[in-house]
């Protein structure tokens, strides 16, 4: 493509040395397109805003499955899940797949040096020996426990001040941190990534250094500067916000499923604390934009962003009360499957604008080992998305997947530009069909009208195409 052809003669004819573009690849936990650059009036987060405006902006960016562990698999190992087999957060892809080579592990095979700071993969399930630092040791499976506070639990000055009824402690909590929350997890996370790129910016090999945030991951944390921000007042609500998770009329069963993981889950949400969490989850992402910001700053200060290519991504969606759900477990709905995806490349003419097109996240393996003129290994999933850097308008004829499992039932959905398609169990469980251009809360479903049984028909034959388990 003539944006590698590019990006490699401008590092060939531009410098004293032909060196590979490093990549600085910034990752959030639970966040959803809850930015300023997404179009959210009132939030603060001029870091990551400042961010696009040097980017391709992804405006329908998908993850291949709604849950940290293997959302994060898919994207790093270049699978789908229903390849990987990982499904929730206590499986390890390697157990299954030992010979496969993961994005950073491929990178370091290429002579990239490599550092892990942060949640990459889930917490306890590394790949230790993709890394040159902050490798950690595995801890699947004799002692993995799911929910492994990645911020490594609740140090010191941390409070815990409740917005909810003390009848279900720890499911409602919005916590205070101390001061500037320079003692938290993802300051600390910024400030060991600037001190890498501090002593590798002179050196003769790229690197490839990925840098994990926690938050806004429930339970939603940030100092009180960053809560002043905001007023629980002025939070809106969902135009389809409901007290508890709710299946619409008209809707299947599993399209919403009892129950929340992450927040208010034993009991209902009153529109007062629904805006207060709400806030806390404005707040939380605010702290977190400061911390991108950081380490922008840094990459400038030291020269490095002419050769950096640098990635920001959210590796899944987030119900914010929407048809009473507060979580992102087991939803296929537009909210907890999209998510912001920046990718801004040293002196592209794209960056600054906006892809309207439909792209997946597993994409990212193959369109930065392209980007860095590495070749692929056999097997990675995908479709590279440099053709869409070079012209976000290009055509693109490949959908969006992704999958959930609840209970004894695979849902599988596929998105286009314009259409979202939901099967359980290969539809005997029931199926859902949104038209996103007039239904965006995804609120109708048209799975059973008539006028639509031809749209059914080309979207359930999209979802064939997706490689791997049904059931």
């Amino acid at each position: 493509m003539l944006v590698v052809a590019w990006l490699l003669s401008s590092v060939a004819h531009g410098a004293a040395e032909a060196k590979k573009f490093n990549v600085l690849f910034l990752m959030s936990d639970d966040l959803r397109p809850e930015l300023g650059a997404y179009g959210v009036a009132g939030i603060r987060t001029p870091h990551i805003d400042a961010l696009a405006t040097q980017s391709i902006r992804f405006d329908r960016a998908y993850c291949q499955v709604p849950l940290c562990n293997p959302s994060r698999t898919s994207l790093l190992t270049g699978r789908y899940p229903t390849q990987t087999g990982v499904l929730d957060n206590r499986q390890w892809w390697g157990r299954e797949h030992p010979d496969w080579i993961t994005l950073p592990q491929w990178f370091r095979e290429q002579g990239y040096v490599t550092m892990r700071v942060g949640k990459i993969f889930h917490g306890g399930i590394d790949d230790a020996e993709a890394w040159n630092e902050g490798g950690q040791p595995r801890r699947y499976p004799d002692d993995f426990a799911e929910g492994i506070d990645v911020a490594a639990g609740m140090p010191p000055g941390m409070t815990e001040p409740r917005v909810a009824s003390e009848r279900n402690p720890g499911s409602d909590r919005i916590v205070v941190l101390e001061g500037d929350g320079s003692s938290y997890g993802d300051y600390r996370h910024a400030t060991r990534t600037i001190d890498f790129l501090r002593r590798h910016k002179d050196d003769d090999q790229p690197f490839f250094v990925a840098c994990g945030f926690t938050n806004p991951h429930s339970p939603p944390r940030a100092p009180q500067a960053s809560y002043d921000h905001y007023r629980a007042e002025d939070m809106t609500l969902p135009v389809d916000f409901a007290p508890r998770p709710t299946v619409p009329p008209g809707f299947p069963e599993l399209a919403v499923v009892p129950g929340n993981r992450d927040l208010f889950m034993a009991r209902d949400a009153s529109e007062a604390e629904a805006r207060e969490m709400i806030r806390a989850y404005w707040a939380a992402t605010t702290f977190m934009d400061e911390q991108v910001g950081r380490v922008m700053q840094a990459l400038d200060e030291l020269g490095l962003r002419e050769n950096t290519i640098v990635v920001f991504w959210g590796d899944h969606g987030y119900h914010l009360g929407e048809k009473g759900r507060w979580s992102k477990t087991y939803s296929l709905f537009e909210i907890a499957t999209r998510v912001p995806l920046l990718i801004s490349i040293p002196g592209s003419p794209a960056n600054g604008t906006a892809c309207a097109r439909t792209v997946e996240t597993v994409s990212l393996y193959r369109t930065l080992s392209e980007l860095c003129g590495l070749p692929v290994p056999a097997g990675v999933e995908g479709a590279s998305l440099v053709p869409l850097l070079e012209d976000p308008d290009a055509p693109w004829p490949h959908p969006a997947y992704s999958v959930v499992v609840y209970r004894d039932a695979l849902g599988r959905s596929v998105r286009t530009e314009r259409w979202r398609y939901t099967q359980w169990n290969e539809g005997e469980r029931g199926e859902v069909l949104f038209d996103e251009s007039a239904d965006p809360h995804e609120m109708i479903n048209l799975a059973n009208n008539p006028q639509y049984a031809a749209q059914l028909g080309e979207m359930r034959n999209l979802l064939r195409d997706l490689p791997g388990r049904t059931r």
